[in-house]
């Protein structure tokens, strides 16, 4: 909605220019109420009833998969803000775009994150749901870069989605007194995790906790201050690119995004951003290719390399995302300070964990 705003406003031009004419963009949208067989209807309608022009994806890894698949079934152009996970891309040649990191970049600096804190860091635990690709490439990510580092993993459990209380989870962790905790299931998950670690009397000596829902408001608001949580994050307000290539400048951006967000009572929070750099980037597409064809835009996605207020765009052959990082945020009294990479951070990682 606040890319709408964008396009068809002043900043935009009133239209995205096609044909030698400005054509105003029209949003049409459908709930799938988090149900992977709703967004497959939903991506149907929108592309055999709706005919649209431009189709973007849901939020999540498995929707995105599953909204991907009909768009391959049809050699349509999916452009994916939502889902990090590495099938989607798999599905069909030329399908899909991404606009954010795939998930195994996730938490891939976290153990160097930890080691700059704390010298001696090596003892690694995970938790994650057993079922669904990202949790399984999350943790895989960080896995790989601890062990590069040499990191022992000394705790590795799987839970099933269907899992709600996580005490004993959280005694194992307690128990095992990691350096680092990778945590990652769907966000109800990780908010009961996130819970049971900081129940009344629980103290669990932990270095670093890493849940990858941290950065997200509504985990916050669930946890209270949510103190000492660390977590991936596409994208923060001080992370915006001061002069992009393409698009708003970022005080422009966060005004749209604020008054799409107030319509629906919510917050701002990275995934919004993620929704509205993906029009900016069809709109570059649009302008660069001359026309709406799908296979034109992909081609111009696979050449293109510009800034907008939300980062670099780069893919490669594939469609994947490669031309940003994923910036590690935590939870300090309040506010999210960016810890991770060095020359993003506007804070410092508080070691050891202490909600």
């Amino acid at each position: 909605a606040a890319w709408v705003e964008y396009v068809n406003g002043p900043g935009g031009g009133g239209g995205i220019l096609l044909d030698g004419r400005r054509r105003p963009v029209t949003l049409r949208h459908y709930d799938d109420g988090s149900r992977a067989a709703a967004a497959r209807r939903n991506t149907e309608r929108l592309l055999d009833d709706d005919g649209v022009a431009l189709l973007f994806g849901p939020y999540s890894a498995g929707l995105t998969t599953a909204a991907a698949a009909v768009a391959a079934a049809r050699a349509r152009l999916l452009w994916n803000h939502g889902g990090a996970g590495d099938a989607i891309y798999d599905l069909r040649p030329g399908c899909v775009v991404g606009i954010l990191a795939p998930a195994r970049r996730y938490l891939a600096g976290l153990p160097a994150l930890a080691r700059s804190a704390h010298p001696n860091a090596r003892t690694l635990a995970i938790a994650r749901v057993d079922a669904g690709a990202f949790a399984r490439q999350v943790s895989h990510g960080a896995e790989t870069a601890a062990r590069a580092l040499g990191f022992g993993a000394i705790l590795h459990l799987t839970y099933p989605p269907d899992t709600t209380d996580f005490a004993g989870i959280a005694a194992q962790i307690a128990a095992a007194a990691p350096d680092v905790l990778v945590a990652v299931g769907r966000i109800r998950h990780d908010i009961a995790l996130a819970r049971a670690l900081t129940a009344p009397g629980s103290r669990p000596a932990i270095g670093l906790a890493a849940v990858v829902a941290t950065p997200i408001a509504d985990f916050a608001t669930a946890l209270g201050a949510a103190h000492g949580f660390v977590g991936p994050t596409q994208w923060e307000p001080q992370l915006a690119v001061p002069v992009p290539d393409f698009g708003p400048p970022p005080d422009v951006a966060m005004s749209l995004l604020r008054r799409a967000a107030a319509v629906h009572s919510v917050p701002v929070d990275y995934p919004a951003a993620q929704a509205f750099a993906a029009g900016l980037v069809a709109q570059r597409c649009l302008l660069d290719a001359g026309t709406a064809d799908d296979a034109a835009l992909y081609a111009a996605a696979l050449t293109a390399d510009f800034t907008t207020f939300y980062g670099r765009f780069r893919i490669d052959c594939a469609g994947r995302q490669v031309g940003r990082s994923v910036a590690l945020a935590q939870r300090q009294r309040g506010r999210k300070a960016v810890i991770w990479p060095p020359e993003q951070a506007d804070g410092r990682l508080q070691w050891p964990f202490r909600p």
